[in-house]
């Protein structure tokens, strides 16, 4: 099975996992399932439930990986066709506020950006397709905290890391997705070079 690393972005309800899911069982018969997000109180097991309930489906393989996901990531490789990420932005969360997370800014952002380079690197190895799902927490108001700003600079950062490296760029707007790396604008000097902003 060819390689490809996919991500799929869209803003909160947009339809982006339920669209990547679908995505995923199109492309392999065994799909690994990795999920971030750590059950710290009522209202997050309430949205676990929601998405474990689309995945009662025998061609399911569930994994959990709040840290250490590269880990998680080559595991799921040796058992499934293809592998789903959901999401980004909980594991960026836990990155930058976990146990080991330093507390500048600066040094807090090149923390995540390695843990986000060893992530597609694991992705690129197992030779299989890989997709990621993310939020364009972005788009919305400037948030009013010190906190919720970094968070939102850090995760549209590594939206644009991820979104350089995959092959396939897919926007989720009101349950419809968008190619977008289809329709992207290239620079006539860009060579295929991968980059993104950095504070």
């Amino acid at each position: 099975m060819q390689e490809k690393l996919t991500l799929v972005l869209g803003g909160a309800r947009s339809g982006k996992s339920k669209f990547a899911e679908k995505y995923v069982l199109h492309a392999g018969v065994k799909a690994a399932y990795i999920a971030t997000a750590e059950i710290l109180d009522d209202e997050m097991a309430t949205r676990v439930e929601y998405h474990q309930n689309r995945r009662k489906n025998a061609r399911w393989i569930n994994f959990e990986a709040p840290y250490d996901a590269e880990k998680t990531l080559l595991e799921a490789g040796k058992v499934a066709d293809v592998v789903l990420f959901d999401c980004l932005t909980v594991y960026i969360s836990n990155l930058m506020y976990g146990k080991n997370a330093p507390t500048d800014f600066n040094a807090k952002y090149d923390y995540v950006y390695a843990g986000i380079d060893k992530l597609l690197k694991a992705a690129r190895k197992i030779n299989k397709p890989v997709v990621f799902v993310s939020n364009d927490v972005g788009a919305g108001i400037v948030p009013d905290s010190v906190m919720g700003r970094e968070y939102r600079d850090i995760a549209g950062w590594v939206n644009q890391q991820v979104g350089m490296e995959a092959d396939e760029v897919y926007y989720v707007i009101a349950g419809n997705a968008v190619d977008i790396k289809k329709l992207a604008f290239k620079f006539n000097d860009e060579n295929g070079e991968k980059h993104s902003e950095r504070p």
